[in-house]
């Protein structure tokens, strides 16, 4: 594994912290923490054979937080000389002083720290030119392309890069930093004519640029996707089973993690309010935070305060375990931090029922007939009461077997029910972002059609 190059070092990242520390507790701040940041990243799009942008960024910030007992200032800056981090340190002292007292507010519990982080090997810089990009980008915008010649158009491939460090420090005695990475190759064809035009995409996204998947792969993938569309038809409104492509039941798992964040508990705006210990999915479903994956997508030793991670059962047997908490939700709700400053970790959707049966056309079988969901449009959920309603398309499935398209629908439905009637989730197992599932059958959804 090669080694990223940046302006930097973490060493030199921690001295600066150590500086911004120091300025606080010359100021008279009670206590202060400090994030400092670096990176570098390429981006290059085509379309249609042609370079449309080369985007290349070199980044770097720092973020203090000052406390004045239980005040909190927070300022920023791109600068890192010496007087201005002074002057950081002075506007986050100033804007504590003229803050209302939180009694929630300060830093984790020195005991709650992460004291000797672990090397995930989260960093694997990606050594290539804008033209090399472009040549990758372009190779899978052809693929698409040759597939078939109803692929008529294409909204673009690209090819995206990025690589960063950052250090972490408190006056607690917390400091800790390392590298990460994200590589992306994507495109999305056009396929048909006129009206009848569909569109379709896939990507792959990889810390490490030798795991992803090679670029015709992507685009005959993509153009197979935007080919099945064509000629989509509607549906009389009904009910019926509905099964989630595993990319759209990621979202699922995206909404039990909203539904569960702290901030949105202590604001009482969640319809899973109170859930804790209560089953909230069937029995057979599991769900687990594993921030210590070797080289995963959402692995992180320590949360954004310094707080380490644990792996941890969210749900067992179908009953929420625990919140998504950072230091500040947990006050507001006399609990204790889950090392979830800044988000969730990677999260595993997973059923006792799986079988190695259970493949992508399994599920169809399993499914019998019903719709097949491929794409959701919209925003279509509230969860404050967790009524879900999202546009819709997909295909229409019949004794297992894809029938035709659908286009223009709309599934609706509460994710409480709709948690606790998952039939099934499937081996089709794909990541995304940082959460891995299969895709996930719902007993019965209201699909509304024309």
């Amino acid at each position: 594994m090669s080694k990223p190059v940046f302006t930097h070092t973490q060493e030199q990242l921690k001295q600066i912290a150590a500086d911004v520390l120091q300025f606080a507790r010359e100021k008279g701040a009670s206590d202060a923490a400090v994030e400092i940041s670096e990176g570098e990243g390429l981006s290059v799009g085509v379309r249609k054979g042609k370079v449309e942008t080369i985007e290349q960024n070199r980044d770097k910030g720092i973020g203090v937080t000052v406390y004045l007992g239980q005040r909190r200032g927070n300022a920023s800056t791109s600068d890192f000389s010496l007087q201005s981090l002074r002057d950081t340190v002075d506007a986050a002292y100033n804007i504590a002083r003229f803050t209302a007292e939180d009694d929630c507010a300060g830093l984790p519990d020195e005991a709650l720290m992460e004291t000797s982080p672990r090397d995930l090997k989260l960093c694997y810089p990606w050594k290539i030119s804008a033209e090399e990009a472009m040549e990758i980008a372009l190779r899978a915008e052809n693929a698409a392309f040759a597939v078939d010649k109803r692929i008529t158009n294409s909204e673009g491939a690209g090819v995206h890069l990025q690589q960063s460090h950052f250090v972490h420090a408190n006056s607690r005695g917390f400091v800790g930093g390392y590298p990460v990475s994200r590589h992306t190759i994507s495109v999305c064809p056009i396929a048909g004519r006129g009206a009848k035009m569909q569109r379709d995409d896939w990507y792959s996204s990889q810390r490490n640029p030798k795991k992803l998947a090679a670029p015709e792969d992507i685009g005959r993938y993509a153009a197979e996707r935007a080919l099945a569309r064509l000629n989509g038809r509607k549906l009389d409104t009904r009910k019926c089973p509905v099964l989630f492509e595993a990319p759209l039941a990621a979202g699922l798992l995206g909404s039990l993690v909203q539904a569960t964040a702290g901030t949105a508990l202590y604001r009482k705006s969640t319809f899973l309010l109170d859930s804790l210990g209560t089953q909230i999915f069937p029995e057979h479903i599991s769900v687990i935070e594993d921030p210590h994956v070797i080289g995963g997508s959402g692995s992180a030793p320590f949360d954004d305060e310094g707080v380490r991670t644990q792996k941890r059962d969210l749900v067992k047997d179908g009953v929420l375990q625990g919140y998504f908490l950072s230091s500040y939700s947990a006050r507001k709700l006399g609990m204790t931090t889950t090392g979830n400053a800044g988000g969730s970790h990677n999260l595993r959707f997973a059923s006792k029922l799986t079988r190695k049966a259970d493949t992508f056309e399994g599920m169809l079988r399993k499914m019998g007939t019903g719709l097949l969901v491929t794409e959701l449009m919209g925003q279509g959920v509230n969860y404050v009461s967790g009524d879900y309603s999202r546009g819709a398309s997909g295909y229409w499935v019949e004794n297992g077997v894809i029938q035709y398209p659908v286009e223009e629908v709309t599934i609706a439905g509460n994710l409480r029910s709709m948690y606790m009637q998952i039939a099934g989730i499937g081996n089709d197992t794909l990541i995304r972002g940082n959460k891995e599932t299969g895709s996930i059958l719902i007993e019965e959804m209201m699909v509304a059609g024309s």
